[in-house]
């Protein structure tokens, strides 16, 4: 899917035909659109099609007609009631007087750039909206951390409840999208790094500011993410060694229970055997062998509970 925009009179509209000053944004785009915008502009295809495989690393490539920027932007999916977050290559790629970005899928970061979200921003200012992308895209980054934050929170307090394998596996999908947040912001902050001594983008003063405001905002979301993912793995330790441990109160209360339960079986069997045993002849055999199998029990019960055992 392709759409056309330009501003016009300070407002963001959608055309139908390619213009100058535009920005073409491309959702998985079909092979026949790659072709037309590969033609039209003279863009490498590999070029638009880089962001379509979502194993592609983020980088920079500089062409004579044109300059690729490839970074991972974050990304969330419902799943069974739960979100599940991700990251997908997105990118950007200045052409002449044209800004193009290419995605796999429609993500909000792109949204808000459509909806007219985004104050002060003009198709055809091309280096202040490269940058306020990417300032966008690390202001989700930190937005995505904090709704795991709160997400963890809440896995804790049901765990602390009632320990389900439910909880935990929301816990160990929490641990992996901060792997994959902390990866591909690690990535970014390269292309950004790259970009201070970019010369094939042009940067006045108040745009080096933003870059550097970019780079500020990508350096809190990594640490924010190495924070959040200590925490976690912390956590996933601490209740992976409480599961031990309640395994073992449950194993040793028991073979606590066996164990006193083994006299009054030993007991029983002795005089159960077909031969003349003690007590056979008197009346009240019965009442005087399990009172010996209670009595003989709570003492060892008594004893074990005294050493810490039961």
């Amino acid at each position: 899917m392709i759409k056309y925009f330009k501003t016009l009179n300070e407002s963001l509209i959608q055309l139908n035909e390619i213009q100058d000053n535009i920005w073409i944004n491309m959702i998985k785009p079909t092979e026949e659109e790659i072709n037309i915008i590969s033609n039209s502009f003279s863009i490498p295809q590999d070029h638009l099609r880089a962001a379509l495989d979502e194993e592609e690393r983020s980088r920079i490539e500089v062409d004579e007609n044109c300059t690729l920027i490839l970074v991972d932007v974050p990304f969330f999916e419902e799943n069974d009631g739960s979100k599940i977050y991700t990251t997908l290559p997105m990118g950007i790629i200045l052409s002449g007087e044209n800004i193009i970005t290419v995605c796999l899928k429609a993500i909000p970061l792109l949204n808000d750039f459509m909806s007219g979200k985004i104050k002060s921003f003009y198709t055809f200012k091309k280096s202040r909206f490269i940058l306020q992308l990417l300032f966008k895209n690390a202001t989700y980054y930190l937005q995505y951390l904090k709704q795991i934050d709160r997400m963890s929170l809440n896995i804790e307090r049901e765990l602390h409840k009632s320990m389900k394998n439910k909880e935990l596996i929301q816990l160990l999908d929490l641990e992996k999208s901060l792997v994959y947040f902390s990866t591909s912001l690690r990535s970014n902050e390269i292309v950004l790094e790259k970009m201070l001594k970019l010369d094939a983008i042009k940067k006045y003063p108040e745009d080096e500011d933003l870059l550097e405001d970019v780079i500020i905002e990508n350096k809190q979301a990594i640490e924010m993410a190495n924070i959040y993912s200590n925490i976690l793995s912390g956590m996933m330790d601490a209740f992976a060694s409480i599961i031990s441990n309640n395994l073992n109160i449950v194993m040793k209360f028991l073979t606590s229970v066996t164990i006193v339960l083994t006299i009054p079986t030993m007991i029983a069997s002795f005089f159960g055997m077909n031969v003349p045993v003690p007590l056979s002849m008197q009346p009240y055999a019965f009442i005087i062998i399990i009172a010996i199998s209670l009595g003989l029990s709570t003492i060892l019960a008594l004893f074990m509970v005294k050493k810490k055992m039961f």
